[in-house]
């Protein structure tokens, strides 16, 4: 039998980013609830697609552009982002047989926008690198140039990589941009624009603190980023350019969230409360739910209980889920199920079908637990939480879960493509 399962308390969450920053009371063990981070393709990592270029190995690079007149600004070479050496091959012995082998693999020559779409980000990954090095199968090569196209595949590398759970090896690979706030090499001069898109910048500033080891990095660069942005959000209200002030304040916003994150994961929890308790609610409840999570790390449902209290009508149903997550975490299975129970839904809904097998199986209700997650695969549901807690229940309820496993594979391997992501690795399926 497996290691025993475990309720989704206040020692998980988002835990494929950020190292635990608590101790629970009880074991840590094998099944991932509601607190655990999903492997689904979330907007702020969501990879840009491209407009489509031939791409050609075998030409040699253009030629440098003529030399600037005097007074002209003088093109910015990127050159150094197109060498072959900083980009690391993947491996595929971690993923199951059914994927590998399957027909639904793409061929080298499917565009980068297409793998995007059908949730092939290992492949857009590959296909990436390569037509940045020059090394695709047709052949053309990018321009050192071209920063628009070398940043918008950059982006796609380092995103993807981050989504297959290969984010040690992003963190190496983005140290090659180096320091994106030197405006000899990442500013415009003819227009004081920066050259590098705001999401590679947003993404660039945690891959660049894990590459380094140093936690700190993040916080100040968050920073320096937010001052950029609260500078956006002043000239588009004197503008009275509407548009960019709401982009501008969402990314602000944003921002906020992963300086918490940040100090989470250099184990400042006050602080990362405190910061949170600064922050302005949009209305929406995630930020309330941001803050009932970083409680249920603590192990304070006090404290949780009351961010659900501060949602407004229009997230009511945040403020549920913060009260049902509260029930877990304090034990309080049955109480539990019944509000998760009480959601009217006509669909079947992945969070909180997950979240009521959990239930179940800790009210040793197995089989039903059991079923109700299968019901969500059958569905098209194939989140790394759903799988990774039916694998669990496999293993309790059978000395031939290795076979059950084996099955579920290929099940999921015949499901549909999507953009949030189909093929699966070995950990998914605890295989």
């Amino acid at each position: 039998m497996s290691e025993p399962l475990s309720v989704p308390t206040q020692d998980q969450g988002h835990k494929r980013n950020k190292p635990s920053i608590t101790r629970s009371t009880r074991p840590r063990s094998s099944t991932k609830g509601p607190l655990d981070a999903d492997k689904s393709l979330s907007p702020s990592l969501q990879p840009p697609s491209r407009s489509p270029s031939a791409t050609n190995t075998s030409q040699p690079r253009p030629p440098p552009s003529p030399t600037p007149q005097l007074g002209e600004a003088r093109p910015k070479d990127f050159s150094f982002l197109l060498q072959p050496e900083i980009y690391h091959p993947l491996n595929v012995q971690n993923i199951p047989p059914a994927f590998r082998n399957s027909s639904k693999q793409p061929n080298s020559e499917t565009p980068i926008d297409e793998l995007l779409a059908k949730g092939h980000f290992r492949a857009a990954a590959i296909a990436a690198a390569q037509e940045l090095t020059g090394s695709t199968i047709n052949g053309s090569s990018v321009d050192p140039q071209d920063a628009n196209r070398i940043f918008r595949l950059l982006y796609t590398r380092l995103a993807c990589l981050t989504l297959i759970d290969a984010t040690s090896l992003a963190a190496q690979e983005a140290k090659a941009l180096e320091d994106l706030n030197d405006a000899r090499r990442y500013i415009d001069d003819s227009t004081n624009e920066h050259l590098v898109p705001w999401e590679l910048r947003v993404l660039h500033v945690r891959l660049q603190a894990l590459g380094f080891g140093d936690p700190r990095r993040a916080v100040m660069s968050y920073h320096d980023l937010a001052r950029e942005a609260r500078d956006r959000i002043r000239k588009a209200s004197l503008s009275h350019d509407n548009s960019a002030r709401e982009l501008w304040k969402s990314r602000l916003h944003e921002l906020g969230i992963k300086v918490a994150g940040a100090l989470i994961e250099m184990d400042d929890l006050s602080g990362a409360a405190h910061h949170l308790a600064s922050l302005r609610d949009r209305g929406d409840g995630k930020l309330a739910l941001s803050k009932a999570l970083l409680w249920l790390h603590l192990g304070d449902t006090g404290n949780a209980k009351s961010c659900a209290s501060q949602c407004s009508e229009d997230a009511e149903n945040v403020e549920k889920i913060i009260l049902a997550l509260c029930d877990m975490a304090d034990s309080n299975y049955e109480t539990a199920l019944q509000k998760w129970q009480e959601f009217d839904i006509t669909l079947p809904d992945e969070m909180i079908g997950v979240n009521q097998a959990v239930c179940l199986i800790y009210l040793g209700r197995i089989q039903e637990g059991r079923n109700i997650l299968e019901k969500l695969v059958d569905s098209g549901f194939s989140s790394h939480t759903l799988l990774f807690n039916l694998s669990t229940t496999y293993e309790l309820c059978s000395e031939r879960n290795r076979i059950l496993k084996a099955r579920l594979t290929e099940k999921v391997a015949s499901m549909e493509q999507s953009p949030f992501g189909w093929e699966k690795t070995n950990a998914d399926f605890k295989l």
